[in-house]
């Protein structure tokens, strides 16, 4: 069963510890309560690691977005690395010198 070709790709851009969590999560059977368990960490902390483990998947995967430094960007906000300002600046930024170099 093969992916399709940019289905694959999302996973590249998540942290080795994110990969990790995603293989626990899927060796617990998708149980919050084992994986937090297994963290050693409450039920909520879990949910809220999955949340964004899920955003950052979302903004990865998104067709739209075909830069890789706004791909990885992206995953930084979903992670809650940058603040929404700093996400805005940035792409803001990056966008111009874009449009300068074209």
């Amino acid at each position: 069963m093969d992916a399709p070709r940019n289905e694959s790709n999302w996973l590249q851009y998540l942290a080795d510890e994110d990969r990790v969590f995603i293989k626990r999560f899927i060796l617990a059977s998708g149980s919050l309560k084992d994986t937090a368990s297994i963290y050693q960490v409450s039920y909520p902390t879990v949910r809220l690691r999955l949340d964004r483990l899920i955003e950052k998947i979302k903004i990865v995967d998104d067709q739209s977005v075909t830069s890789p430094f706004e791909r990885v960007l992206r995953a930084k906000y979903a992670e809650g690395l940058i603040d929404t300002s700093t996400l805005k600046d940035l792409l803001s930024a990056h966008r111009k010198e874009k449009e300068q170099q074209s």
